[in-house]
């Protein structure tokens, strides 16, 4: 069964500042949880995301269990959105678009993840008992990361 994940928050800084830390995949171990492991394996040289480029990880998603996990940008408008897309990983799908929307307070930014398990029945109760919750602790841990990253007092 797929399943969608929705997250917005506000951003109090420019476009350019949104884009420049969101579309860099070395910022990624910063805003994922400590426990994951999220190690970016990739060189990433200038670090210009483009449609096309593929980023590999490792990740350990359960029970320290160390996985290869790699991407595809597979959309990219320039200071607006752009969708990574697995192209070798622990999920059946996953697709995560970002979008940017600039506004009088800075940038509001969404998440939409769309994923499906493996395993079909087995992974459906995976879901049920562990992997959503799991995927909604990543992103509250992101929320306060960024938070603290972009919208200080």
């Amino acid at each position: 069964m797929v399943h969608q994940l929705q997250r917005q928050q506000q951003l109090n800084c420019d476009i350019q500042t949104a884009w420049k830390f969101f579309s860099s995949a070395n910022n990624l171990s910063e805003i994922t949880p400590k426990d994951m492991n999220f190690v970016v394996r990739t060189q990433l040289g200038n670090d210009e995301i483009y449609e096309g480029m593929l980023i590999n990880y490792y990740v350990s998603p359960l029970f320290g269990i160390k996985l290869d996990w790699q991407t595809e940008i597979t959309q990219v408008s320039f200071q607006q959105s752009f969708t990574d897309f697995q192209k070798k990983g622990p999920f059946k799908l996953w697709k995560h678009f970002h979008e940017f929307i600039p506004n009088g307070k800075g940038v509001l930014m969404n998440d939409t993840v769309t994923y499906e398990l493996p395993l079909g029945f087995l992974g459906e109760f995976a879901h049920q008992i562990i992997v959503k919750n799991k995927l909604k602790n990543i992103f509250d841990y992101r929320f306060k990361i960024l938070e603290e990253t972009f919208n200080k007092k």
